[in-house]
């Protein structure tokens, strides 16, 4: 039969089969030309957050992007320039439809996402102004506690102050969000607030708020420029802080040693000097990138003999997340045990801000002695080049953070007078919140006043009523008037004295409201 045919040649095949799958040389597969390899079922390799607060968005935009055979061939083959200069952006209109449907998706829930930013942040100012308002209205109403009102109106206006400053400075690591409000009229709309998500939209540079609906190339194109602009600006800005942060300490310390006297003073420059040398006592720090430094990290961190060091298993070993690449973090790792040397969470004289910093140095040192193409991620072929010069072998000495001047006295002295500035403004500010409180209890003082009056004015005319037999009150308590002429039977007619103290009640009335 036919079966009996077939089963066979099944079976010599299977075999064949089994013989070169025994015979064959295993292959080492070069991580750096193959993305995204297997790896364990349930596995999920985190990639570390860049700082942008358009992370997700750039992640999820590059994930769906590379599912596109096409456009990931062109990925793997650009170089830098390419992709900064927008020439890989063209290639987004060759890209398979449910790839741009996926993106549009993406871009629609982004510009969803900033709209709710943009309206939390409105509400949050609309909340406080109606706060002011309502306090304004209360304080004249308010009787029973007028200095309970008038507190709480100059709590909530020192409050707007200060949400207000804080919301024009805040900054996240790319465009400020800026927010103009305006108060609410009566039906509280947009008309209302002045809101125009359109105008407000365009301060955000990673995407084409003109068309909110649709990911083009130019959407494509801005988020590259953007992510790339803001990368090489966010080291820029780190150093810039720790400076200032360095700054103020030093500033703060020297504030402190004017308020003591001659003695104490002496004893706290003493500790101060002591605890330097303290710091700066540590074993040798390694050259970062030198063969000394990463060969101390494959004998104490991964446990292999130093003799038997060997650089393309070094970089297989620290390349974390298998993609073929040293990214910044994956690099910061390797320079934990040399910072270890110098900082210690548990001494009073060591600054892990400084270690940090210290940190950030190594990497962007490394980079730039490794990373040719200047993409910020270092390949197995960059690292091996770099293995072979002469300063891999040879290396410079490193110095520390406390062995370099972070400041000069006039740097010094000009953040200390911006400090003095700012001081001043905010007292110039406290001073004209002063200022509105003693004119708030002014205006309430005289209101009070102007009541009492009033009411002195009124008994006194329901005294003159009780004298000319009259009821000074109706049956709710209210005053009760009635026009002449239409006097019930029995009832005596207003004396002429009467009137006159109501005309005078008119007058005073009158003079007041004026």
């Amino acid at each position: 039969m036919k079966w009996q045919s077939v089963l066979p040649q099944q079976c010599i095949l299977l075999m064949t089969c089994l013989l070169m799958a025994l015979e064959a040389v295993p292959i080492d597969i070069d991580k750096t030309k193959v993305k995204g390899e297997a790896h364990a079922e349930g596995e999920k390799i985190e990639n570390p957050d860049t700082g942008l607060y358009y992370d997700e968005y750039l992640r999820q935009v590059i994930d769906v992007l590379e599912t596109d055979k096409h456009f990931r061939e062109k990925l793997q083959t650009a170089d830098i320039e390419e992709i900064k200069s927008g020439k890989l952006s063209r290639e987004l209109d060759l890209v398979s439809h449910h790839v741009r449907t996926r993106l549009d998706e993406l871009k629609r829930q982004e510009v969803a996402r900033l709209r709710m930013l943009i309206k939390a942040k409105m509400d949050s100012v609309q909340v406080l102004v109606q706060k002011v308002q309502s306090s304004g209205s209360q304080r004249v109403q308010s009787s029973s506690s007028p200095s309970r009102g008038v507190s709480a109106l100059l709590h909530t206006h020192a409050t707007v102050f200060i949400f207000l400053r804080l919301l024009l400075s805040y900054r996240e690591p790319g465009p400020m969000l800026l927010v103009q409000a305006s108060v609410p009229g009566r039906h509280g709309d947009a008309r209302d607030t002045g809101l125009d998500h359109q105008a407000l939209l365009k301060q955000f540079e990673h995407l084409n708020h003109q068309n909110p609906d649709t990911f083009e190339p130019k959407d494509l194109d801005m988020l590259i420029k953007a992510a790339t602009s803001d990368l090489e600006n966010y080291d820029k800005t780190r150093h810039e802080e720790f400076k200032k942060y360095e700054m103020m300490k030093e500033h703060e310390r020297r504030e402190y040693l004017k308020t003591l006297d001659e003695e104490k003073r002496h004893r706290e420059e003493s500790k101060f000097e002591e605890m330097k040398k303290k710091h700066g006592d540590h074993p040798k720090v390694h050259h970062p990138g030198s063969k000394d430094q990463l060969k101390e990290v494959w004998e104490e961190a991964d446990g292999l003999d130093p003799n038997e060091f060997d650089p393309k298993t070094f970089f297989k070993l620290h390349d974390v997340n298998n993609d073929g690449f040293l990214d910044e973090q994956e690099l910061e790792a390797l320079f934990t045990k040399e910072l270890e040397k110098v900082y210690d969470p548990k001494n009073e004289e060591d600054d892990m801000v400084e270690m940090e910093e210290e940190r950030l140095r190594m990497r962007e040192h490394v980079m730039n002695e490794v990373d040719i193409n200047k993409d910020r991620l270092v390949t197995l072929e960059e690292f091996l080049r770099a293995t072979e010069k002469k300063e891999f072998l040879e290396p410079d000495s490193w110095e520390t953070l406390d062995q370099q001047q972070l400041f000069t006295e006039e740097e010094l002295k000009e953040f200390e007078n911006h400090i003095s500035q700012q001081e001043d403004e905010l007292r110039k500010k406290a001073e004209d919140l002063q200022k509105q409180k003693e004119e708030l209890q002014r205006q309430h003082d005289q209101l009070q006043a102007q009541k009492q009056e009033l009411q002195q004015v009124v008994k006194q005319m329901e005294q003159k009523k009780l004298q000319q037999g009259n009821p000074p009150a109706g049956p709710a308590g209210e005053l009760k008037f009635q026009p002449p002429g239409e006097h019930k039977v029995g009832d005596t007619p207003n004396h002429p004295a009467g009137g006159a103290e109501l005309s005078f009640f008119s007058a005073w009335c009158s003079e007041h409201q004026r």
